[in-house]
């Protein structure tokens, strides 16, 4: 202390802009090795007390922008100015910076994959941010799909490399889903579209996700672990540069979190994956890459008990299951691509693709579920408050699977584009094999109170009266076997007018699929504009239009006892899409708000039932509908050098199954005794009545979600990241029930998850050259609260029969509130 006193202070003054000269507010300005320092005020002024006749290093930093440091040396009593400009950095972590987030002449977004590594989610996967998108919804934490704009998980492309991903086919709830194949760690690049994409992308009727891997460019690394798996990746390349490696693997296991379920019992997930993408660059004109992929996933459960209040305020009822046996599920996927790419001129690029995607998928158990239901006393005065008081319900139910599925597909691509001073034309053509073998058996028996539901009719001349045959409540049994073909292609081409600084660009094209297995061939025209006129405000327009069809995969082929129905026709979907960006300032800070008003005809479609995130489809019937809406989306810096967004979606969709119709009962008073599938001779009066449009099984009336990120201004090394999400209710039905019945409403999704972290090593905090700590280039600690506010939200209902017969429909609920910590090192 005597020695700082006989030293002194000095005062070092000035002003920090960046490089446009605008102000920056909360720089953090500080000397090494001191403690303390101060921040810069809203006009960019900043004063700081440094230490007389020594040399000090003064540090500027900023979140967004690069560091800048300087020498000084100043002698007692002396105030020294210091102006400073800093320069804006794209790639931070683990802040999320993105810049040009839509690429606007299209209707493409662009996401920083760096979010992930802060959005709290139970998932840890790039789907994390896709879902706090306008336009896309998801209703589970604990699984990776998404629908967009009213479709479904089956209608969202996903490229990886441009090569297209698969997911699996027997994955029927989110705690047996694993990892997606997509990896945040080797990501560079993200392109979403939620409608009126290009004719360069395929043959899906909602959305498209297109990723890049990296290119490194020198050695580099990530190493993450938590309480829900670990993840690593390395990369790098020769001293020529020539060649690059790029490495991931990742283990998730979610069984921290399962055990929070209201299923008590064992369960062992185990979910791996490895990615590799080797590239070599054989000289300036030709290079060859190589993608692998290896996933194994792993579910065992040995269920136990289950305890589920259900009802009313004034009428609680509980439901209690004991349950015997388990489910054992492994979901094995390889696929591998080879890439060769060659420019003859600059301007011209001819890509040659080749892959194969496999999996293997078994699905296996055998679960007796013994229930009774009961009546919870309600009563505030009565000693039996909250206790189970009476008996309405008994009995057992059995689960039985042994589902495998085997999945080849093949695919040979060639893809090309040409580039002029004003235009841009690509080309593709490719051909695909698709191989699945199948086998399916399941089914579900229930027993009420000594009584098989449902019962078996009674019947005459069978061989043993005395032995009825069981009526199963739902029974899939088949053996498939399907080899089929397809072939497509596109050609596209982008023109861009300049004229007085007014800016218009128009792209078309036109794609072609055929599918041996059908005989059709589809012919898709798309197009698209935008205009962004030389205005004082910075503002573009976009529209686009065009003709989506889906042809049929496999499980929109199988109805729901395991058949294959053929020659199904496409499913069609025209998109109409208008929308605007502007480009604006808010508290002397850049801001984009986005929105897109849009119409989809439907046609032609296959209509389905969602159960969790498992798909059935009605393959023997057909449908007609429409989605319409409008998305909005603001984002900028809410908080200084640091980004946040907020999204809202109000949507409708609707379907009208063809030839579906119902009969109502009425006795000779005119009055409603009932309603059924067929005529019924007992009836006075038998109305025929043609349901028409109803709700789609996705069918989310409004949708908000948010990613909010704060630091504290005096030390932004202390962080906090909060994602919320609310979605209103979807239709449901009861099991067994026409697509007219499904029309009741799950309540609403709502859920926030928050993470605060701290930076133990990074660029503000350094440590003597000599250490091996100097090999990480930052170093952070996360706290993650899941489900912050304790929502019960309902994922899906299991259906239980009391003596009377009444069914109830009981919640399944996903995860309550808990805890995540997270480590997450860089060098």
């Amino acid at each position: 202390v005597a020695f700082s006193q006989q030293l002194g202070e000095a005062k070092l003054k000035g002003k920090i802009k960046d490089q446009k000269g605008k102000p920056l507010e909360l720089v953090n300005i500080s000397v090494f090795g001191k403690p303390g320092g101060t921040i810069s005020d809203k006009q960019g002024n900043y004063e700081l007390l440094i230490p007389a006749n020594t040399p000090s290093l003064v540090i500027f930093s900023f979140i967004g922008f690069e560091k800048q440091e300087f020498s000084i040396n100043a002698k007692r009593g002396e105030t020294l100015y210091h102006n400073v400009i800093l320069s804006e950095v794209t790639e931070m972590l683990p802040s999320i910076i993105i810049q040009d987030e839509r690429v606007r002449s299209t209707n493409l977004q662009r996401i920083d994959p760096k979010g992930v590594t802060v959005i709290p989610s139970v998932t840890g996967t790039l789907e994390s941010l896709i879902k706090t998108l306008p336009g896309v919804a998801s209703t589970s934490e604990l699984s990776s799909q998404y629908s967009v704009r009213g479709g479904n998980f089956d209608e969202n492309l996903v490229y990886v490399n441009d090569i297209e991903i698969y997911r699996p086919f027997l994955i029927r709830s989110g705690q047996q889903e694993g990892l997606s194949f997509l990896n945040s760690d080797l990501t560079s690049s993200i392109l979403f579209s939620s409608g009126g994409f290009d004719a360069k992308y395929g043959d899906k009727m909602s959305s498209v996700l297109d990723i890049q891997y990296k290119r490194p460019e020198e050695l580099a690394g990530s190493l993450s672990m938590s309480l829900l798996g670990a993840s690593a990746h390395l990369e790098g390349t020769d001293r020529n540069k020539k060649f690059s490696h790029l490495t991931g693997f990742r283990y998730k296991t979610n069984q921290y979190i399962l055990n929070a379920l209201e299923t008590e019992g064992d369960y062992f997930p185990t979910f791996l994956d490895l990615q590799t993408l080797l590239r070599y660059q054989i000289n300036s004109r030709i290079e060859i890459s190589v993608l692998g992929y290896l996933a194994s996933n792993t579910f065992r459960f040995i269920p136990k008990t289950r305890e589920t209040s259900f009802g009313t305020i004034s009428e609680v009822k509980q439901l209690t299951i004991y349950f015997d046996g388990g489910e054992m599920d492994k979901y094995q996927t390889m696929m591998g691509a080879a890439q060769l790419t060659y420019k003859p001129q600059k301007n011209v690029q001819l890509k040659f693709i080749t892959s194969t995607y496999s999996s293997d998928e078994k699905e296996t158990f055998d679960i007796k579920g013994q229930y009774y239901i009961g009546k919870v006393d309600t009563g505030l005065g009565s000693e039996n408050f909250g206790e189970t008081v009476g008996t309405i319900g008994i009995g057992t139910y059995l689960d039985h699977a042994r589902n495998y599925l085997q999945s080849n597909v093949i695919n040979i691509e060639h893809k090309g584009s040409y580039e002029l001073s004003n235009k841009f034309f690509v080309w593709g053509v490719k051909y695909q094999n698709e191989q699945i073998n199948d086998q399916l058996k399941e089914w579900n028996l229930i027993d009420s109170a000594g009584y098989t539901l449902p019962r078996p009719p009674d019947q005459i001349n069978i061989e043993n009266p005395q032995v009825m045959p069981l009526d199963m409540d739902f029974l899939t049994q088949s053996i498939t076997k399907m080899n089929t073909n397809r072939v497509s292609g596109y050609v596209q081409n982008s023109w861009v007018l300049n004229e007085d600084s007014n800016e218009f660009t128009l792209t078309g094209g036109i794609r072609a699929n055929y599918w041996d297995y059908s005989g059709d061939l589809l012919i898709s025209p798309r197009i698209s504009v935008s205009y962004n006129p030389n205005w004082k405000h910075d503002l573009l327009f976009r529209f686009a239009t065009g003709y989506y069809y889906q042809p049929p995969f496999y499980k929109e082929l199988r109805d729901f006892k395991g058949n294959l129905v053929p020659l199904q026709d496409a499913q069609k979907s025209i998109h109409f899409v208008a929308g605007a960006d502007w480009n604006l300032t808010i508290w002397n800070r850049p801001f984009k708000f986005t929105t897109e008003a849009y119409y989809k005809h439907l046609d032609d479609l296959i209509p389905y039932e969602v159960d969790n995130v498992r798909i059935r489809y009605y393959a023997d019937q057909k449908a007609r509908g429409y989605a319409a809406g409008i998305d909005m989306k603001i984002n900028g810096e809410f908080v200084p050098g640091i980004e946040s967004w907020a999204s809202m979606s109000i949507m409708k969709t609707e379907e009208d199954i063809l030839g579906d119709y119902y009969f109502r009962y009425y006795d000779e008073d005119h009055q409603l005794i009932g309603i059924g599938p067929e005529e019924n001779s007992d009836a006075a009066l038998n109305e025929r009545v043609e349901p028409g449009f109803i709700p789609r099984p996705t069918d989310q009336r409004f949708r908000f979600s948010m990613f909010f990120q704060d630091y504290f201004p005096t030390n932004p090394t202390y962080k906090m990241h909060l994602a919320l999400y609310f979605g209103s209710s979807l239709p449901f039905g009861p099991p067994k029930s026409a697509r007219y019945q499904q029309i009741l409403r799950m309540p609403p999704y709502r859920r926030v998850d928050i993470g605060f972290s701290k930076q133990i090593i990074g660029e503000r905090i350094y440590f003597p050259k000599n250490k091996p700590i100097m090999k990480i280039s930052s170093l952070w600690l996360s706290l993650e609260v899941f489900n912050l506010l304790q929502v019960s939200n309902t994922i899906s209902y299991v259906w239980v029969t009391d003596v009377t017969g009444v069914k109830y429909a009981v919640p399944n609920y996903l995860t309550p509130r808990q805890l995540n910590i997270k480590l997450v090192a860089h060098f």
